[in-house]
C-alpha cells in the first residue's frame, strides 16, 4: 500500500469515486458489486493501492458509465507507472511543486494567465533564482538553487517532440517588474519573445489601459488533460499550489480565461509591446 500517493494516483482516485457517486452507490455497495471489501474500494478511491485497466472498466461498467472517451483516459492513467524525473526531488521539494511537475507532463496543453510574475514555463534561470529569493519564509542558498534546477527542468515539456502547446497572457504589470535589475529584466523578456516565436507558444499581452481585469488579477495556470473532465487548475498561492478539479471550478476558469485573452493584445502587437518595454529599460 502506498504511503504517499503522487498528485496522479490522487486524482485517478478522485475519478473513480466521482463515477461511485454519480451512480448513487456506497463504497460498500460498490465493493459487492466488485466482489471486494468496502476498504478495498476507499483505497482505491484514496489512491494508496494500484488499479488495473480491467478494474477501472469493470467499476465504469458497475456504475452504467458509458463514456469511453473518459474510461479510456482513466485506464491509461492507471497503465502509466513510470517514474517522472521530479521524483528525484521527492525529499527536497514540498510534494505540490511534484505534483505541479506531474501535471504539465501529461497535459497537452497548457494556458496561463499571470498578472506580476513571468510563467514558470517562460522564466530564465536568473529570473527564477531571484523569484525565489523574495519567498517568505526566506530559502535557504541550496534550496533556491534546487527550485531554480526544478522550475528548468519542468520547461523540457515544451521542448520534447512532440511539445506541449502553451497559451500565456501576461498583464503589463509582470513586464515591468525588474526582479534582478534591469539587465536582468530584459534578458527575460528577450527570452519571452524567442520563445513566443515557437509555433507552440502563443502570447498575449494585457497593457496596462485595458482597464477592468477579469478575475481581479488571480494568477490562472489551467492544464488540460485528454478529456475536459480530467483538467486541472493551479492556483499560485503564498503558502504553494492550490489544484482545483471540480467541474464547476473547471468552467469557471475555462470563462475566466477566456475574458482575458478577449481584453489582451493579438500575438503580434503584444511582441510589439514587449519590445517598446525592453527598449525602456
Amino acid at each position: 500500500m502506498r504511503t504517499r500517493p503522487t498528485g496522479r494516483q490522487l486524482r485517478l482516485g478522485s475519478e473513480l469515486r466521482k463515477l461511485r457517486e454519480r451512480a448513487g452507490l456506497t463504497a460498500t455497495q460498490a465493493g459487492a458489486l466488485l466482489g471486494v471489501k468496502q476498504n478495498q474500494i476507499s483505497n482505491m478511491e484514496a489512491g494508496r493501492v494500484g488499479v488495473s485497466p480491467d478494474r477501472v472498466r469493470a467499476l465504469a461498467d458497475h456504475y452504467a458509465y458509458v463514456d469511453q472517451g473518459v474510461i479510456r483516459a482513466l485506464c491509461n492513467m492507471t497503465a502509466d507507472r513510470t517514474r517522472g524525473w521530479w521524483e528525484e526531488y521527492r525529499e527536497i521539494l514540498p510534494a505540490p511543486l511534484l505534483d505541479l511537475a506531474e501535471i504539465e507532463h501529461h497535459a497537452v496543453h497548457l494556458r496561463t494567465a499571470v498578472t506580476v510574475h513571468i510563467p514558470g514555463l517562460l522564466q530564465t534561470p536568473e529570473h527564477a533564482r531571484e523569484v525565489l529569493r523574495q519567498d517568505v519564509p526566506e530559502l535557504s542558498p541550496p534550496e533556491v538553487e534546487h527550485r531554480v534546477s526544478f522550475r528548468i527542468k519542468r520547461q523540457a515539456v515544451l521542448f520534447r517532440d512532440p511539445p506541449t502547446t502553451q497559451r500565456v497572457v501576461i498583464h503589463e504589470a509582470a513586464l515591468r517588474m525588474r526582479f534582478g535589475g534591469p539587465e536582468v529584466a530584459r534578458r527575460q523578456l528577450a527570452h519571452l519573445l524567442e520563445m513566443s516565436e515557437r509555433e507552440h507558444v502563443s502570447l498575449q499581452v494585457i497593457p496596462f489601459s485595458a482597464g477592468t481585469l477579469a478575475g481581479s488579477g488571480q494568477s490562472i495556470y489551467y492544464a488540460h488533460g485528454p478529456v475536459p473532465q480530467l483538467d486541472s487548475v493551479n492556483l499560485d498561492q503564498a503558502h504553494g499550489p492550490a489544484f482545483l478539479d471540480t467541474e464547476a471550478q473547471l468552467e469557471k476558469y475555462r470563462v475566466l480565461l477566456n475574458r482575458i485573452e478577449a481584453i489582451a493584445l493579438a500575438p503580434d502587437a503584444s511582441r510589439d509591446f514587449v519590445n517598446d518595454v525592453i527598449r525602456s529599460l
